[in-house]
């Protein structure tokens, strides 16, 4: 075989070997209006969890607006939450208010802090699979944003388990102060 050939069966061999490589989902950046929805990502749920929680980044590069709620079809309920530390003790509660976007701020649903709330799943959350949301804003309507599974445990996109765990816990639907 000459030189050339050899190196034409090698790169194919490659091409075709990198097709069962199992690459990491990446969640969209959706635009809407002067909104970027950025990150979306939710943790793979066991067998019989009863909730689950959503993560998301949104920048306003417009006017101020507010996340006035969210719906999802994997969970009987989705609502809007904020978990925070209250003196020294974990709480979470439902923002039915909404949650503030900033004018040319940023608004981060991540873990410990604001995100959307899936309660009373249908089905386990799957990793690498995707969970179909409607977010909806007072101002810009309707967005929808397809959230990575990531694996359990998962503190971000592409993090593992474990990383920055917090101590203790809670339980939701403790009473809110």
């Amino acid at each position: 075989m000459t030189f050339f050939k050899t190196l034409v069966v090698a790169a194919a061999l490659a091409t075709a070997s990198l097709a069962t490589v199992s690459m990491p989902a990446v969640a969209e950046e959706v635009v809407h209006g002067d909104l970027t929805l950025s990150g979306a990502w939710t943790r793979a749920t066991p067998p019989r969890a009863v909730a689950g929680g959503g993560f998301v980044t949104i920048v306003n590069a417009g006017e101020d607006d507010r996340l006035v709620s969210a719906t999802a079809n994997v969970s009987d309920k989705t609502e809007l939450h904020e978990m925070a530390v209250i003196d020294g003790v974990m709480k979470m509660r439902e923002m039915a208010d909404g949650i503030p976007v900033p004018a040319g701020g940023t608004l981060e649903l991540k873990p410990g802090s604001y995100h959307v709330m899936f309660l009373g799943l249908n089905a386990p959350l799957v990793e690498g699979e995707t969970v179909p949301v409607t977010l909806t804003f007072e101002k810009a309507g309707a967005v929808d944003v397809s959230f990575t599974v990531e694996k359990i445990g998962a503190k971000g996109m592409g993090m593992k388990p474990g990383h920055g765990k917090m101590n203790g816990g809670m339980k939701h639907g403790q009473p809110k102060n």
